[in-house]
């Protein structure tokens, strides 16, 4: 009787185990196959070379596009909060967020992201300036251009 009771809750732990990593690994693909593109430049090093960079992407109607770039918002410097973008009706911004350093370091730099929605199918460009935002702050230092086709 004992080794029945045994194996049953071996057979339980066993089930419960496969469930969960079942639901960790859903959760996981989830992104993906959501279709989530996803674009990002998380150190200074590439704007240091060039300022002003210009990218292109794909993606499908439906579908979301995460832009993530390097910020540091110790410095005074943030990205502009909502897009530039020159045809709403082909993408359209969803949210926007700053992602903090991964370490708690003083001035240590993090990233700020903004997700968007594909709304319709066509070519249209998202621009983003990195700037002071005062009056008298210096305006886009670094600026990102990315043209999008949604089809």
């Amino acid at each position: 009787m004992k080794v029945k009771i045994l194996v049953a809750i071996a057979l339980l732990l066993a089930l419960i185990s496969a469930t969960a990593c079942t639901a960790a690994s859903a959760g996981t693909a989830d992104k993906t196959d959501k279709g989530v593109k996803e674009v990002a430049i998380t150190t200074s090093d590439e704007f240091d070379q060039n300022q002003h960079i210009q990218k292109a992407v794909e993606i499908t109607k439906g579908n979301t596009l995460e832009v993530t770039l390097f910020s540091n918002v110790t410095t005074g410097f943030s990205w502009d909060e909502n897009a530039q973008i020159a045809d709403t009706g082909i993408i359209q911004q969803l949210k926007h967020e700053y992602i903090g350093a991964e370490n708690n370091m003083l001035g240590a730099a993090g990233a700020e992201q903004w997700t968007f929605e594909a709304v319709n199918i066509g070519i249209t460009t998202i621009h983003l300036e990195y700037s002071r935002p005062w009056e008298g702050g210096e305006k886009g230092v670094w600026t990102f251009d990315l043209t999008v086709t949604v089809k």
